[in-house]
């Protein structure tokens, strides 16, 4: 306790955590697409997509998402947080704002798609960075998993309360709603967010362990040009890519396998989901600060590929509701570790000056990665009217991620390895 009063880094990680759980919209997406494709089964006019374009929105989303977290990565690093934070609010909600008044394929796209996705990204970008300067490297895992928990745990409460209004006062007045709260929400954390002074230097825990795996990770500082010819950057890039894709493409999907089981009720199985999702981000910052990046990535790939596996028997035998929930809250868990180690590899490995834009660059591949895996898992669906296919090719690539991180080298490199 005291050491939450004495740092004023604990204010700005809260912060940030309140900021995502506004911008974890995006793994709502679920619900919304459950209401969209049952309009489009039913006929009854209000959406006239194609089946196999129903996740587009979302595909786009995240691939916005991720490469806006470069710009708003570099302007975090020049400008602060705040500002950075401030500008996601507002295009947030007006990206919600725009899809409130018409149904067309077109206009979501561009509202949830290209604006609130953009919003994501710079809301995101500000968030993470500020809290990490304030502490020291041993608690890296930690705090980018508690900033990063709000994003994952946003669907607990949006879930439900998307159902609700969307059952009660339709689509439109539901986004109207979202865009206002979400647009407030964002812009009053913003403002307390903000950068440790110039030559800040973070206070080391009485209690930290100097043995812990942790400690060997010493940074050093990378400009991004260096970065992008370091061979690390790209197999963490690569890895970022099948680990982000596998997951979103169960996440964006996750209410419609679970309504022929549950009916209206299946915003449960998001929820449910959500908590596995926050709680892999928090648990896998712990666990990377002791045994290390390396291994904690490693275990967490070898889990997620045998989910993914195991996936295939639930959805293909009729299992019951239980069954479901389980295997998507184990996933909602694996997918969660990613977004707390590839951040705190980012700032143990390549250091914190340059650390917004540094990992915009890596993120972009959780945006490529969700989005190809996405748009894949819809038209093989569409396809085989079964998500079998979809588990197949997630659990594959994660069982190559699974080798390709016993690649990874285990402490800092003097100078980075260079690709030629």
């Amino acid at each position: 306790m005291s050491d939450i009063l004495k740092n004023p880094g604990w204010k700005v990680t809260f912060a940030g955590t309140g900021i995502n759980l506004a911008l974890g919209v995006l793994y709502t997406w679920s619900i919304f697409q459950a209401v969209i494709v049952s309009s489009i089964e039913s006929g009854d006019g209000a959406f006239t997509w194609s089946r196999s374009s129903v996740g587009d929105p979302y595909a786009v989303a995240c691939l916005v998402f991720a490469f806006t977290m470069i710009i708003a990565g570099k302007a975090q690093d020049m400008f602060g947080p705040r500002k950075t934070a401030f500008i996601g609010g507002i295009l947030v909600g007006l990206g919600l704002l725009v899809i409130s008044v018409s149904n067309s394929y077109f206009v979501w796209v561009l509202g949830f798609g290209v604006l609130a996705g953009a919003g994501i990204g710079f809301g995101y970008a500000s968030a993470t960075p500020p809290a990490l300067k304030w502490f020291p490297g041993s608690q890296t895992g930690l705090i980018a998993g508690l900033v990063v928990a709000g994003f994952g745990l946003a669907p607990v409460y949006i879930a439900p309360l998307a159902s609700y209004l969307v059952n009660s006062v339709g689509m439109s007045t539901a986004m109207l709603i979202f865009s206002i709260a979400f647009f407030a929400v964002v812009s009053i954390l913003s403002t307390f967010l903000v950068n440790p002074s110039e030559g800040y230097v973070a206070p080391i825990r009485s209690d930290a362990k100097a043995t812990s795996a942790a400690t060997v990770e010493a940074s050093q500082e990378l400009s991004t040009s260096e970065l992008l010819k370091s061979v690390d950057f790209w197999k963490l890039w690569v890895l970022y890519f099948i680990a982000s894709g596998a997951g979103l493409m169960v996440i964006s999907s996750v209410a419609g396998m679970a309504k022929a089981s549950m009916g209206e009720t299946a915003f449960i199985v998001v929820a449910i989901m959500a908590v596995g999702n926050a709680s892999g981000r928090i648990i896998a910052g712990v666990v990377s600060d002791v045994i290390g990046r390396k291994l904690a990535l490693t275990a967490f790939l070898v889990l997620q590929s045998l989910n993914m596996f195991l996936a295939i028997l639930i959805v293909s035998s009729g299992t019951p509701a239980l069954f479901i929930i389980l295997s998507a809250t184990f996933i909602g868990f694996n997918y969660g570790t990613n977004l707390t180690i590839f951040p705190a590899f980012c700032k143990v490995w390549w250091g914190a000056k340059n650390f917004g834009i540094n990992y915009g660059l890596l993120f972009s591949s959780w945006g490529v990665g969700g989005f190809i895996m996405t748009r894949i898992s819809s038209m093989l669906v569409a396809s085989t009217g079964t998500y079998v296919r979809s588990f197949v090719v997630a659990g594959t690539l994660l069982a190559i991620g699974v080798v390709i991180s016993l690649s990874l080298r285990t402490t800092i490199a003097t100078k980075p390895q260079v690709a030629h």
